[in-house]
């Protein structure tokens, strides 16, 4: 890998995963559904849901123990399990509800 800029597989995540499990809603255009978390980060993450939600799909997360909402798309669908989906956030946010967060968890403008 050296002189190709590559960096190691553990860098190529944007922040750290956490895994928690939190009930969510999801909603899209003529579609709603329920939800729960696997593993979640500041940009997104891997969730389990009632319905199958297609890859590319615009969303939107509603977090049950927050009250938060945030916009976001499904990124990856799980070949094992089709209600399995990863999703990114249109904008890095902490609407998970994880009260010690990692240190890369710093959101956009509290820099």
């Amino acid at each position: 890998m050296s002189g190709t800029g590559a960096r190691p597989y553990k860098d190529l995540r944007r922040s750290t995963r956490v895994p928690i499990r939190v009930r969510i809603e999801v909603q899209s255009t003529g579609l709603s559904c329920d939800g729960e978390t696997i593993v979640v980060n500041l940009h997104g993450a891997l969730v389990k849901t009632s319905s199958q939600l297609e890859l590319g799909a615009g969303i939107n997360v509603h977090v049950q123990l927050t009250g938060k909402a945030a916009a976001a798309r499904v990124v990856f669908a799980s070949r094992q399990s089709a209600l399995e989906v990863g999703i990114a956030l249109d904008h890095p946010q902490n609407i998970w509800g994880v009260s010690l967060p990692p240190a890369d968890w710093t959101e956009e403008g509290e820099r």
